[in-house]
């Protein structure tokens, strides 16, 4: 039974008069797909609860992070036992060493870790270390890629090859946006072009390895290869933004699935087993222009902190155990196959993209590897998917072009519920 969204609305309408539209990031406002945010009250598991007593299977995972699900028992434990010590010093502590030693130990191209707050800051950070090793300033990005809301990534492509950045947000002048350079996803003959043109003035390039925040969109074969060939053809750096992918596609994350190494890796989200974090991580001989050792500036009061190095380690130290990724894959593949058949049983052509745990259903019968492809699905339709799915109990990501998570709480028969609402709502709007 359906309790409604009284309180919700209730809650919305109150949080529109000290928020800006009421939430803390744009995509919770429910813009893309109508209606009134749904507040929640408790995660546990697979599942949350809303302020109105509904209960959802929750394929958001607070965007990704929580692999375990919600308040894994061991993660939980391991923050009281934190608690007991301390929030924040400002100081180092052996917990930071262990989580940074936990990150090389699993990425192959990683010799040194900085541990940040946000993958924005993860990003931001890269990028910045990226052109003080090189002595250049530009950077080539792909349309459709994320990589948080630093002034130099909110940025929109231009025309022809070389597609010099406008910005997309207020606020961000045009003389950054300048040295930003926008390429299409999964096309190295377009940055082959760039690269003939300005490649020595490049520092570095730097992409989603499955991109996730245009749906799900795995690189074309040759791809990443390609990107790591032509970086070192001109002395720029490749940076991989494994925020989201990151112990989410495999515990070395998308690099280790694809067999590419960067010079620099962005992470976020999983290392953090649900609290603030970010880190970006690479070569000793990159890392060590990094201050307080080399020149380039970077610093974080909360950095490193007790709970988020805590939470980090607990979750890390239970994806390192054996048959995790594939008992990922297997609910994953379940989820797809059975998504794939209520869609093809209500004569809807879709198209499924998946990569591990990570999955989007794309309202459109065409291929999606780039932009330009996700960009034709049909929004209207998703968003009344998306309504009709949550009234049945399965909470999405309310946007198309967002990635649905599994985690390892997931059980076969919340999968199966999700394919029978998914079955009946996509013949309800056929």
């Amino acid at each position: 039974m359906h309790n409604g969204y009284n309180k919700s609305a209730q809650l919305y309408e109150e949080a529109v008069r000290y928020i800006p539209g009421g939430v803390n990031s744009p995509v919770r406002a429910f813009k893309s797909v109508g209606g009134t945010p749904v507040f929640i009250a408790k995660g546990e598991g697979a599942l949350l609860t809303d302020v109105d007593g509904n209960t959802y299977i929750d394929y958001v995972g607070s965007w990704g992070p929580l692999v375990l699900g919600h308040r894994h028992p061991e993660v939980v434990k391991a923050l009281q036992n934190c608690l007991e010590i301390g929030t924040s010093f400002g100081a180092p502590t052996e917990l930071e060493t262990l989580l940074a030693n936990m990150i090389v130990d699993a990425l192959p191209a990683v010799d040194m870790v900085r541990l940040v707050n946000s993958g924005t800051e993860a990003t931001m950070s890269a990028i910045r270390l990226a052109r003080g090793y090189t002595k250049r300033n530009k950077i080539v990005k792909f349309a459709g890629c994320y990589h948080g809301h630093a002034d130099f990534l909110l940025i929109k492509a231009g025309s022809g090859a070389l597609t010099l950045g406008v910005p997309t947000s207020p606020g961000v002048p045009a003389s950054i946006a300048e040295h930003t350079i926008i390429a299409p996803y999964n096309n190295l003959d377009n940055l082959q072009e760039i690269f003939r043109q300005v490649g020595e003035n490049i520092a570095a390039v730097i992409v989603e390895p499955v991109a996730g925040n245009m749906g799900v969109i795995p690189p074309a074969p040759g791809f990443l290869a390609g990107l790591r060939k032509l970086t070192e053809q001109y002395r720029a750096l490749l940076i991989i933004d494994e925020v989201m992918t990151g112990f989410r596609v495999a515990y070395g994350g998308a690099q280790v699935l694809y067999d590419v190494e960067p010079d620099l890796t962005t992470l976020g989200k999983i290392i953090g087993g649900g609290l603030p974090v970010g880190a970006y991580a690479g070569k000793r001989e990159i890392m060590s222009v990094v201050a307080p050792v080399g020149p380039v500036y970077q610093a974080g009061t909360l950095s490193g902190n007790p709970l988020a190095v805590t939470a980090g380690i607990a979750t890390l130290q239970l994806l390192r155990q054996p048959g995790v990724y594939d008992a990922l894959e297997q609910k994953s593949s379940r989820l797809e196959q059975g998504l794939r058949q209520a869609a093809a049983e209500a004569g809807l052509e879709l198209t499924f993209n998946r990569v591990g745990s990570m999955l989007c259903t794309f309202f459109t019968c065409q291929p999606v590897t780039d932009y330009d492809s996700a960009a034709k699905s049909d929004t209207k339709q998703f968003a009344k998917f998306f309504a009709g799915m949550l009234r049945k109990g399965v909470y999405l990501a309310p946007s198309q072009f967002e990635a649905a998570f599994m985690s390892l709480a997931h059980s076969d028969e919340q999968i199966d519920h999700t394919i029978e609402a998914a079955r009946a709502v996509f013949k309800e709007i056929k």
